[in-house]
């Protein structure tokens, strides 16, 4: 039984409302957790596909890597003209986010080859100095590049709404509402927070 099984069934045995969504949606899986070197690019990408469907996203991320020479490192962007960035099809801020991380990549001031040996606070606090990453994309580069068990993403609309609709809320609760709420899923609240995605995408 893998380690989400087990925090899964963990979570069920305590909430009923959990369990009830594990039987519907089945144990949760992790997608391929990025090696070392790849996390880099997945942070670019995320910055790249913020605010624009997953198609558009995904044609000027391709785009992008072309236009650095094919792979996504910190090196290609600094030495890729910002005009040769923005004819890929990003917006200006979003070239320059992609610059501004290749710079902090690259002197060090994000040291994305500890990043899996560090605790949550200290990553998110050294990645949301950087421009085009806020607080959701940080998270989300800990649940889905680190794995992280314990991410509890109080302002993500997909979680609030997908809460409200497993506990049959009148109304979606704030972001401030949620935090509390996520308490009792300690220490598996990104376990938690992937049947909350489920259900609000259903």
């Amino acid at each position: 039984m893998s380690v989400l099984q087990r925090a899964a069934d963990e979570l069920g045995s305590r909430d009923p409302v959990l369990a009830a969504l594990i039987d519907r949606f089945g144990y949760p899986t992790w997608g391929r957790k990025p090696r070392m070197a790849e996390r880099f690019e997945t942070l670019a990408e995320a910055i790249c596909y913020q605010q624009l469907s997953g198609k558009a996203a995904a044609t000027i991320w391709s785009r992008t890597v072309d236009a650095i020479g094919g792979h996504a490192t910190p090196a290609a962007f600094l030495s890729t003209p910002m005009e040769t960035l923005r004819s890929a099809g990003l917006s200006n801020n979003k070239a320059l986010a992609l610059l501004d991380l290749s710079a902090h990549v690259a002197d060090g001031r994000v040291d994305l080859s500890s990043a899996g040996r560090r605790n949550e606070n200290t990553v998110i606090d050294e990645l949301i100095q950087v421009r085009g990453i806020g607080l959701w994309t940080a998270e989300m580069f800990l649940i889905s590049a680190l794995h992280r068990m314990d991410v509890w993403s109080t302002r993500d609309l997909g979680i609030r709404k997908g809460y409200a609709a497993a506990y049959g809320l009148a109304d979606v609760p704030t972001a401030h509402d949620l935090e509390p709420l996520g308490d009792p899923f300690r220490p598996y609240r990104s376990v938690a927070s992937h049947y909350f995605w489920a259900i609000a995408d259903n």
